[in-house]
């Protein structure tokens, strides 16, 4: 062996182990969090422990649980240097919203057949309404079995009940259709799997809408299958004979040799709530304003009346978004002062039908067409940290390529998968876009789609959604992800020079 090369050898050697000892190293200390991220996981941590404790009782909207949330919210954006966002003297900070709130109070209904009257058992029929008391008088019944309201004319069905049949895929946009093309109301034969009792049980919750909605008294019935048999005995038509013409191709509509009175009435409750509206003034506010959303409320008391446990705390759905929109707008109130206008809103009755999002946008504190972008948070702390970003509103709006600047130069990736997207219409998001607010969630909790079904599967507006019972921890490196991606999304948009109005538009 050449001399000295066994020296040499070792030599190398040493170095290449030391070479690998100090990689490992560095790999170990990038792997561990910056102290700024401890300090933001611990503050989110914190907001979520407050918002989702059992002092707060469920943040439901009208009761001492909205003031305990939206006094702490307030104080925190206060502190962070947010301005009030409401563009209204009278009402700094909180805009008001009233909602009303109907539940079922009285349901009847009669039948002649033939001019004689048919007793039918009141338990074998519910008559419902949106209003506070419809009534229809001698409609006659027009059967028009499966069939949608877009198959038949305004004059087929103005003055009539229709009757249609549910079978096992019940299908309340057809009942919407035949009730706008003029139907008196209409009268659904529980001919499938649905029972009189199932229907009872999932419609005497109160329905929810704005106050300045104006709901008709559209009248919806249904009837067992045994009573609309008995109900057409005697007459030229059998409800097996009207089943099978239902299922020809050529089907048209059957005038029966029955009409119906019917009428129903509701309760109405009115709820004062608020909007949480906060601004981050920007140099150039006439450029327009980027809008950063997530709702404060959940459901209150709503476990068994039987349960240990009645409170739906809300952990995830939602006080992990409003704790992410908290931490987002304190990290872009310390940086320089951004051109366009930043907005927070945390919005009220998004559980009862995506209301308060409604109400901002049907009484905005700046017109909506100045909007360049929004960022809807909701039910984040699902995902881990390296988790892939999905967009909830891929493709629908022009917010897209932009975003995936931003994650490319943040380093962050973005899944192409369309499957969040399934999700789109359960969230604030979903209401802007109906008033032409771009809007999509950015977040790595739709990321890993198969976690976020399993919460839905889980522990969805239930009990169990708080920091003890929830099914899987809370994790927070998901989020803080999520916090930065969402605040290099503001900074991003906030500058007119990288996103001109009309690029989005």
């Amino acid at each position: 062996m050449i001399p000295g090369l066994v020296e040499r050898l070792a030599k190398v050697a040493g170095l290449a182990s030391l070479g690998v000892m100090l990689l490992a190293a560095s790999v170990s200390v990038q792997a561990r969090p910056s102290r700024a991220d401890r300090e933001l996981e611990a503050r989110l941590r914190s907001h979520i422990e407050t918002l989702a404790s059992d002092d707060f009782d469920g943040r439901e909207p009208g009761t001492e649980g909205e003031a305990k949330t939206l006094r702490y919210l307030g104080r925190q954006w206060y502190d962070i240097g947010l301005v009030s966002g409401t563009n209204d003297p009278g009402n700094q900070w909180f805009a008001p919203v009233t909602l009303v709130a109907r539940e079922p109070a009285a349901s009847g209904a009669q039948f002649m057949r033939k001019g004689y009257r048919t007793p039918i058992s009141p338990d074998d029929v519910l008559v419902l309404t949106s209003g506070k008391r419809s009534l229809v008088r001698n409609a006659p019944l027009l059967f028009v079995g499966k069939a949608r309201g877009l198959d038949f004319t305004r004059n087929e069905l103005a003055g009539r009940v229709a009757v249609v049949l549910d079978g096992d895929t019940p299908d309340s946009q057809r009942q919407n259709e035949l009730l706008a093309l003029g139907a008196s109301a209409v009268l659904t034969v529980l001919d499938g799997d649905r029972t009189i009792d199932s229907v009872v049980a999932r419609r005497q919750r109160s329905g929810y809408a704005l106050a300045d909605d104006s709901l008709g008294g559209d009248l919806e019935a249904f009837i067992s299958r045994h009573s609309m048999a008995t109900l057409l005995q005697g007459t030229a038509h059998t409800l097996t004979a009207l089943e099978e013409a239902a299922a020809n191709p050529d089907f048209s509509p059957i005038t029966l040799d029955v009409t119906a009175s019917l009428e129903a009435t509701t309760r109405e409750t009115t709820i004062h709530t608020h909007n949480l509206i906060a601004r981050l003034p920007g140099k150039h506010p006439e450029e327009g304003a980027v809008l950063f959303v997530a709702h404060w409320d959940h459901f209150g008391e709503c476990g068994e009346s039987t349960a240990e446990d009645r409170i739906c705390n809300g952990a995830i759905d939602n006080a992990s978004g409003v704790a992410a929109l908290t931490e987002v707008a304190r990290r872009l109130a310390k940086g320089p002062q951004l051109d366009r206008d930043i907005y927070f809103l945390a919005t009220t009755a998004e559980e009862l039908g995506l209301l308060g999002a409604h109400a901002f946008a049907e009484n905005p504190p700046l017109p909506l067409e100045r909007i360049v972008a929004a960022f809807n948070i909701d039910s984040d702390a699902i995902a881990p940290s390296g988790t892939p970003f999905a967009i909830v509103g891929r493709g629908m709006t022009g917010l897209d390529a932009e975003i995936e600047k931003v994650a490319k130069a943040e380093r962050f990736k973005i899944t192409k998968s369309d499957e969040a997207n399934e999700y789109v219409r359960r969230q604030d998001g979903w209401a802007l876009l109906q008033h032409d607010i771009p809007t999509v969630m950015v977040t790595t909790a739709y990321g890993d789609i198969d976690r976020m079904r399993a919460f839905y599967d889980s522990d969805y507006h239930r009990p169990s959604d708080d920091l003890e019972h929830l099914s899987r921890p809370l994790e927070l490196g998901g989020e803080l992800d999520d916090v930065k991606m969402l605040t290099a999304l503001g900074r991003w948009f906030a500058d007119p020079k990288k996103v001109p109005t009309d690029i989005v538009q």
